[in-house]
């Protein structure tokens, strides 16, 4: 070889060494607003390539940031870009990550352009996939399918697959505060409550569940809160009416999913997010698997058997509308994939269906983000002139007619008032504040002006509510007044409410053991069903005890 040859190839090798060595490592910080506010990110890039992403500051509910944002973190480094889909469960904070990428990446010299809604990947071709075999297939991922893969795995199952439609898991559950109907725990115990199976299931006779059902639950009621702490699951506030929290500042849905997740994960279930169900599979009436989609691939996936726990249908307005008219009118405090996907499923192959039409109407969840609100009695509810216009003491029976009373205000706005007394004896009114949910003014002339509420009419209102607490005068609306007055000294807080449909009660109908019956009331073969799409006046612990019975209902039938 030539000298000159071998003097060039080095001179072109020490170029692209420089080069390389050259090349800037940047760390940008990036803005971008989420669900509840900005989201800040700090994303390091090499070059033009995005070397990793870090989460700086955010306002978004903790149980939803933390499932979204590593998903969206490995999908953006994937793609090397932020244009890529969304977390389905978790849109809008998805949206946030992205902008905030795509502003960090603009800054750094590199534009993605305008992020919207619709910013995703192109859809993939459809594939129609070969068949898998398990031994179960579980058919959602909120408390109750959770439960269900878990009993089924620790009762000596080796192969169980969860579906979730969405790419998140936890279902509803990761919301919720309370956690109610559990017995013999040891919060209760610490404050000297004795509580038996027998006074739980005479407190929960009720014309929706069979006796044998309400013992199954009770039974499981008692048992529940060892086998969650098992799990490194612990609710050690207990505040009065078999109610439970994690802490008393520590709402108890992020405890108890956050642990039921990391349990199915430590047990190797095979949880495939983002895959929907979409049929069963029969065969000589009985149920052998299901049909399911992800993204465009199609496939089925067979098994011994399988338990159904896809929620209820408080997202669905059509279904709404159908089996509860006016219903539809009504936001929903459950998350979005509360849409009633099997009820068809059901409905087609002769299986039971029931009650329907009952719905869980909560009276206060907040207009723009559906959260539950409220901290019990002691607070005004005003329209948007600043005048009282029904009882804020609202009958269960009477929740619909509320529901209804309220959008038909002027604008349809509606101001939940309250003082400093009720702020401090409840732990989720402070948290809407500290999270900016609720506005917050020193005095009363302040918070009417932010909210843009008429003062002179607010401050009479509020005069009047403490005239009939002090029985100065009747109160218009309620029979019986508030014990305590409405305080005159600031600050004092408020926010627009509305009510909303928190779950559904009607569905498929199933048996103490979650077998599932059909139109004849028969057992319909290798069919168990748990959590809100049952028919069942229970909620949230009865998802998690009758997922955990299905779970070992099904292990019993694959083994026998």
């Amino acid at each position: 070889m030539k000298k000159g040859i071998v003097n060039k190839g080095i001179v072109l090798t020490m170029l692209l060494l420089g080069v390389a060595c050259g090349v800037k490592e940047k760390s940008i910080i990036g803005k971008g607003p989420g669900f509840s506010g900005e989201i800040k990110v700090n994303v390091l890039t090499k070059g033009e390539k995005i070397e990793n992403i870090e989460l700086v500051s955010n306002n978004e509910t903790s149980h939803i940031i933390s499932r979204a944002f590593p998903i969206m973190k490995e999908r953006i480094l994937k793609h090397q870009s932020p244009i890529v889909d969304s977390v389905s469960g978790a849109t809008y904070t998805s949206m946030g990550i992205k902008r905030a990428v795509a502003s960090a990446m603009k800054e750094g010299g590199k534009d993605f352009g305008r992020i919207t809604l619709k910013t995703k990947l192109p859809e993939e071709p459809i594939k129609y996939l070969e068949s898998i075999k398990t031994d179960l297939v579980i058919v959602g991922g909120g408390p109750a399918g959770l439960a269900a893969a878990i009993s089924a795995k620790e009762n000596g199952l080796k192969k169980v697959i969860l579906i979730e439609k969405l790419d998140i898991l936890s279902g509803n559950g990761k919301y919720d505060m309370n956690f109610y109907d559990l017995i013999n725990s040891q919060a209760q115990k610490q404050v000297g409550i004795e509580d038996s199976v027998n006074k739980f299931v005479n407190d929960n006779k009720n014309s929706m569940d069979t006796l044998e059902r309400t013992k199954a639950q009770g039974e499981g009621a008692f048992k529940l809160d060892s086998w969650l702490r098992n799990m490194g699951i612990e609710l050690n506030h207990y505040y009065g009416k078999r109610g439970h929290m994690a802490e008393k500042d520590a709402y108890a849905g992020e405890e108890i999913q956050d642990g039921m997740e990391k349990k199915a994960k430590e047990l190797g279930i095979d949880i495939r997010t983002g895959t929907k169900g979409l049929d069963l599979i029969i065969k000589n009436g009985d149920v052998v698997g299901v049909k399911v989609k992800n993204k465009n691939k199609f496939y089925d996936i067979e098994s011994k058997a399988v338990i159904v726990a896809t929620g209820g249908f408080s997202a669905n307005k059509e279904l709404l509308k159908k089996y509860a008219p006016g219903t539809e009118n009504y936001q929903t405090s459950n998350q979005i994939g509360a849409t009633g996907d099997f009820i068809e499923v059901f409905e087609k192959n002769n299986i039971a269906l029931d009650n329907l039409d009952v719905m869980n109407i909560f009276p206060f969840i907040i207009r723009t983000t559906r959260d539950l609100t409220g901290g019990g009695d002691g607070f005004m509810l005003v329209n948007s002139l600043g005048n009282r216009f029904m009882s804020e003491k609202i009958d269960k029976n009477k929740r619909m007619e509320a529901a209804n009373m309220i959008l038909a205000q002027p604008q349809g706005k509606v101001y939940y008032i309250y003082d400093e007394n009720l702020y401090q004896s409840s732990y989720r009114l402070q948290k809407h504040v500290l999270k900016g949910y609720h506005t917050k003014g020193e005095t009363l002339e302040e918070l009417s002006k932010k909210l843009n509420i008429p003062q002179e009419n607010l401050i009479k209102t509020r005069d009047e509510f403490n005239k009939g607490i002090r029985g100065e005068e009747k109160d218009e609306f309620r029979d019986v007044p508030f014990k305590r007055e409405f305080s005159v000294k600031g600050p004092f807080y408020g926010v627009q409410v509305e009510s909303g449909i928190h779950m559904t009660r009607g569905g498929v109908v199933v048996n103490e053991k979650t077998e599932v019956l059909n139109a004849e009331k028969e057992k319909v073969k290798g069919l168990y069903a748990a959590g809100e799409v049952t028919n069942s006046s229970a909620a949230y612990s009865a998802s998690v005890i009758f997922g955990r019975i299905a779970g070992e209902e099904a292990v019993k039938f694959i083994k026998n």
